[in-house]
């Protein structure tokens, strides 16, 4: 059936895609008319660091190597400082989504371009959307201020993502796509993308695992998560992200991880609220069923698929609950506290996912 009414806003950003196209990072940076910019990376990712700054020569101003998930904003004030009196005119953002989130930050107050170099599958890169943590609690928004204007994706720089961060990045990736298929502002160009996005992924993480140094599916996996990332900047997100939000910015669990866990739950509480977009989510899993098929996924290829096992203590999770009932994100389905905490016992368990 062919749509009669619907609203579709591209963002602009240059996309270099392809094996090796890191090597044209002075030349990009010199398109975005910078001449003097800041690479931003976690210590894990020093040697990447080293590497653009190294390709830049002087159009380096210097290097970072302290971006940590959920952006402190005690470390989002160091680096703004920093980067003044360098006198920077672009960021580099190297690595997943703390470089990227901590370039966004960044971009929030100082008028600085961000080229994205990404080596995991957040999809990040792609959306205006930043958080920041300050006294436990992560805020966030949409500006569009922070969206990166190139994103260099080289699927070689994933070759060195362990299989287990591969698999959690991935389905954090698909998340973004099964939420844009129940959005609010849901259209026919996210919604091709966000079916199309996880397929690519839920084809290409099995193959990842069973033999990591698969180019091809590193490559199919980047694709993926490129078209995930497009529909998270592009449309409304919803419980899911609520949900993952409060528990990683306030309990401080890993981000990754959380998303894999709690997708399932969050779509089957979804599940009737939503019937099309779940229908689109299971045809794109090769699944009858969407919460199950993303529960199988994470749980048969060694992914964690409980709140516990990423250090969660279930005597928070009254607190939790109320804090995701708490300024709500819409939501195909009424926000209830008894049903979201009855989902949380759930995924804190490890049990397969329940309409509640």
């Amino acid at each position: 059936m062919t749509p009669h009414e619907f609203v579709y806003t591209g963002r602009a950003a240059r996309v270099v895609f392809g094996s090796g196209s890191l090597a044209s990072v002075a030349s990009e940076v010199r398109s975005l008319g910078a001449r003097s910019a800041l690479v931003l990376c976690g210590k894990e990712q020093r040697a990447l660091g080293d590497t653009i700054a190294n390709q830049l020569g002087s159009l380096c101003a210097g290097l970072v190597d302290r971006a940590t998930m959920h952006v402190p904003a005690a470390l989002v004030a160091e680096v703004r400082e920093l980067a003044g009196t360098l006198r920077a005119d672009c960021v580099i953002a190297a690595g997943g989504g703390s470089a990227i989130g901590l370039a966004k930050a960044l971009a929030l107050e100082l008028p600085l371009p961000i080229l994205a170099v990404p080596t995991t599958y957040s999809g990040s890169e792609m959306t205006p959307i930043y958080g920041i943590t300050e006294g436990k609690l992560k805020r966030t928004g949409s500006d569009l201020r922070v969206l990166p204007g190139t994103v260099i994706y080289d699927p070689d720089l994933t070759e060195s993502l362990p299989a287990a961060m591969s698999l959690t990045s991935g389905i954090n990736a698909i998340a973004h796509a099964a939420e844009g298929l129940y959005a609010r502002d849901a259209n026919p160009v996210t919604s091709l993308m966000a079916q199309d996005g996880i397929a690519a992924l839920a084809r290409s993480l099995p193959a990842i695992v069973a033999h990591p140094g698969d180019k091809a599916a590193r490559a199919d996996a980047f694709y993926g998560s490129w078209l995930c990332g497009m529909v998270l900047g592009s449309v409304g997100m919803a419980l899911h992200h609520k949900l993952c939000h409060t528990l990683g910015g306030t309990f401080n669990l890993p981000h990754a991880p959380t998303h894999t866990i709690v997708l399932a739950h969050a779509l089957a509480y979804n599940a009737e609220a939503a019937p099309e977009a779940m229908k689109r989510i299971a045809q794109a899993l090769n699944h009858h069923d969407a919460a199950q098929g993303i529960y199988e996924l994470a749980r048969d290829h060694g992914a964690p698929v409980s709140l516990a096992a990423i250090g969660m203590d279930e005597a928070s999770l009254d607190l939790a609950a109320d804090l995701a009932c708490r300024n709500p994100y819409w939501n195909p389905r009424p926000i209830e506290r008894e049903p979201i905490r009855a989902l949380l016992q759930r995924a804190f368990e490890g049990a397969p996912p329940s309409p509640q």
